[in-house]
């Protein structure tokens, strides 16, 4: 086979294979991390009877959604009921084909591979439109469902996405003005030059977009077309086993490229913190520092379930891990720190800052109310899409008279 094909063809359709084979499973274990999160902070028990403290726990609910029943309504329009789900599904898988997960491509077996399905010079712009369309999946839903329950739902939807997509693109635009380009690999190289994230010019940017994100991902606290208070279960309220779940794959897939986008455009992406500066280099290769942190604080959460101390034992192996992994890199030991493997480095914090983000969501989920929808329509309108304009308007005034 052709060299040419295989660089071009062959090797991001295997990439995207990967992707679709491993990110229902990442999900679905997302799902698991959130309910632990959630125990923990509502103080109560999360799922730990299905495997060693739950760990199985997706898995059975994966196995019991595929062989759920899968029930339609009496006069529902069986094809567009059957279609809403892989209309939603779809265009937030396609949202990760621009996500670069590191900058440096890398060799396997004498090929090129870059650490991303494809870099388009309007990246920006197709994420954008391809997030709208996410909508007709769930208006479908609802229509198709001959529910007033899944209706209020999908409309409530709809207006929702629709008012928020605005805050949520002029917001970006102050960082497609700085950096010039609207490729997702060009924003995080620009940042580099520029020895800044964007998250300091861009602080009220970030701030509108994120509000918008989790709007546009039914989050709460904005899940409105949801609120099973009112709804039942919204838009989805007919659904069942796998139909079902690909509307929670849609969401969850969702969250992680909303937490991409913004740790690419606002947080250097797959650069580590202080880039440029030659003192913090030790901190390319940060797995070293994360490392015994994790290791020991687990061992130490160990130790507290045996023992049934709290968690004390975890926070002295969490400072413990800390204070070992800062020697590993400071000094670096065994020539770790300074070993130059950059797809990993860049992969390391680009997941780390990613995985911050999807805490942010969860940490939202127990801890806000949810809005009424008078409350979400005049955030959107009234104040968002303002701030917004306001911060395009001042960031063209800056350039203009600071260069």
């Amino acid at each position: 086979m052709d060299t040419p094909l295989i660089q071009t063809v062959l090797i991001p359709a295997l990439q995207v294979l990967l992707v679709i084979a491993i990110l229902p499973l990442g999900i679905a274990y997302l799902q698991l991390v959130e309910r632990k999160v959630l125990g923990f902070m509502q103080v109560r028990l999360a799922p730990r009877r299905v495997g060693w403290h739950g760990l199985l726990q997706p898995i059975a609910d994966a196995v019991k959604l595929l062989i759920k029943e899968d029930i339609v309504p009496d006069k529902a329009d069986r094809f567009l009921f059957t279609l809403a789900p892989i209309v939603t599904v779809i265009p937030a898988l396609a949202g990760l084909a621009v996500i670069p997960i590191a900058g440096a491509p890398f060799t396997l077996f004498g090929y090129t591979v870059r650490p991303f399905i494809t870099d388009l010079n309007v990246a920006v712009l197709y994420l954008l439109a391809i997030s709208s369309l996410g909508i007709y999946g769930i208006i479908l839903g609802g229509w198709a469902s001959n529910s007033k329950y899944s209706l209020l739902g999908a409309l409530r939807s709809s207006a929702q996405m629709i008012s928020y997509e605005v805050p949520l693109g002029f917001a970006i635009i102050g960082v497609l003005m700085l950096s010039g380009s609207a490729s997702m690999v060009e924003i995080v190289n620009s940042q580099k030059t520029a020895h800044v994230w964007y998250i300091l010019p861009q602080l009220v940017g970030f701030f509108c977009y994120f509000i918008s994100a989790v709007a546009e991902t039914n989050r709460v606290p904005f899940d409105l077309p949801e609120a099973e208070a009112e709804l039942v279960a919204g838009f989805h309220t007919e659904y069942s086993g796998m139909k079902f779940a690909f509307f929670f794959l849609a969401e969850y897939t969702n969250m992680i490229v909303v937490s991409s986008i913004a740790t690419i455009l606002f947080f250097g992406g797959w650069l580590r913190p202080f880039p440029n500066a030659a003192g913090s280099a030790w901190l390319e290769n940060g797995w070293l520092f994360f490392t015994p942190l994790i290791l020991l604080g687990f061992v130490g959460w160990l130790v507290d379930q045996k023992a049934g101390t709290g968690l004390n034992g975890m926070f002295t192996g969490l400072a413990a891990g800390a204070v070992l992994g800062f020697l590993l890199g400071r000094f670096d030991v065994g020539g770790l720190a300074s070993a130059s493997v950059p797809v990993l480095s860049g992969a390391f914090w680009f997941s780390l800052k990613v995985s911050i983000f999807l805490f942010v969501y969860i940490w939202f989920r127990g801890t806000y109310p949810r809005y009424r929808y008078d409350q979400l329509m005049s955030l959107g309108w009234k104040w968002l899409i303002p701030l917004s304009v306001l911060n395009v308007l001042v960031t063209g005034i800056a350039m203009v008279l600071f260069g």
